[in-house]
């Protein structure tokens, strides 16, 4: 395993920290200042189309996709640095270079398992950043940490699929450019193989019998930058046979092969906000005094950062390891190590948060400074895209049964 950095990886590299320095960062002050002007709170500020404009200009656009005839055509491991950098700012960068999810497994999921009508009229304006999309798969009934679970129904009427059921927590659904749902139900619910059971159907959010019925928040937040959380209801909604991604039954196998990606990029962004983090530990501790010296020389505050440090630096050498081996042996034979970085990053970038959250005092936990905003997104993580304790159950079961 090397993982020094290509030539072409070092040279994105260094055009996106200057990207992330002249921009992005200078934007966020005033992406908060023109949000709170906007009539509606899911639309785009100014800003962000801004920073999209200058990104594509300089050819920092759909950078996660591996797909060369649609993306940068980078692997795994050359993206891992970049959605580190982007990290840095989750509200505003992975916007801005079209990188955000949950577009980017959308496109994934068109770009692989798509037919040419629906990478036409679905891909390609996502991947021109002309339309958003979301993914409706979690359920409010059921667990939905086991994806077997969902209720959803998607039966076949003629030329037509017609979908009842209710989603939340539906990323992106309520941005006014969100045009297309991907939507995982049963097609065949009593069907002897449980992961044979569902299918995925391309929704057009204006379809009749599809409503949006609230947003939902994430520890008191919108998160507005990326498009909010929905619950939405699907009430005999018709679409065309042909708007089936695949093949009936192939939702749950779909599924897995998105998730993958997905997590090792949430992992890839999380070491992003926990540099963030450490970066403005330090700031504080060297311009801040208490007790008659430094917050940089309370040796309490000395064992955060440094720990913090050890902790960074462990996660990325774990998450290159696991971008390593989906780029040699795919994701299947990186399922380990792609559940090992699932449980151990966002834990620990919590934890290092939350330290600098004690750290900055009142501060921490104001709206003047990131620190509270990116703990909501982090502890989030530990849900979304699989709880921690289940890939916990499935990690112990795979080394368990070397023993048995």
């Amino acid at each position: 395993m090397d993982f020094a950095f290509d030539a072409r990886t070092e040279e994105l590299r260094t055009r996106l920290l200057a990207f992330m320095d002249e921009h992005v960062h200078p934007a966020e002050r005033v992406a908060h200042e023109q949000r709170a002007a906007l009539a509606s709170p899911w639309d785009t500020v100014p800003v962000v189309e801004e920073l999209k404009a200058e990104a594509r200009r300089q050819g920092l656009w759909n950078l996660f996709l591996p797909d060369s005839p649609y993306g940068a055509g980078l692997t795994n491991l050359q993206y891992a640095p970049l959605a580190e950098i982007m990290g840095r700012s989750p509200q505003l960068a992975p916007t801005a270079t079209n990188c955000a999810a949950p577009d980017t497994g959308n496109m994934e999921v068109l770009a692989q398992f798509g037919d040419e009508r629906q990478k036409k009229q679905w891909l390609e304006p996502l991947l021109a950043g002309e339309i958003r999309s979301a993914f409706a798969m979690t359920e409010p009934e059921v667990a939905s940490s086991d994806a077997t679970n969902i209720t959803t129904h998607i039966r076949r009427d003629g030329d037509e699929y017609v979908i009842s059921g209710r989603k939340w927590y539906i990323s992106g659904a309520m941005h006014p450019d969100c045009k297309i749902f991907i939507v995982m139900g049963k097609t065949d619910p009593d069907g002897a193989d449980i992961r044979r059971q569902q299918s995925m159907v391309l929704v057009p959010r204006d379809t009749p019998g599809v409503t949006i019925r609230r947003a939902m928040r994430v520890f008191g937040y919108e998160d507005e930058y990326h498009g909010g959380h929905a619950e939405v209801v699907f009430d005999e909604a018709r679409v065309p046979a042909a708007n089936l991604i695949g093949e009936e039954g192939g939702g749950f196998a779909i599924a897995q092969a998105r998730l993958g990606p997905g997590r090792i990029h949430h992992c890839m962004r999380l070491i992003g906000m926990a540099e963030r983090a450490i970066e403005l530990m330090c700031r504080r501790a060297v311009s801040r005094e208490a007790f008659g010296k430094a917050l940089a020389q309370q040796g309490v505050v000395q064992n955060w950062i440094a720990d913090a440090r050890v902790a960074v630096e462990q996660l990325r050498l774990l998450v290159l390891k696991t971008a390593w081996m989906m780029d040699t042996v795919g994701n299947r034979g990186a399922h380990t190590e792609i559940q090992a970085i699932k449980i151990a990053t966002p834990r620990t970038v919590v934890g290092i948060l939350d330290r600098a959250i004690q750290l900055y005092g009142a501060g921490g936990v104001s709206q003047d400074y990131p620190l509270a905003e990116l703990y909501a997104g982090a502890r989030t993580l530990m849900i979304a895209d699989g709880p921690d304790e289940v890939h916990q159950r499935s990690l112990a079961r795979r080394e368990l049964k070397k023993y048995r």
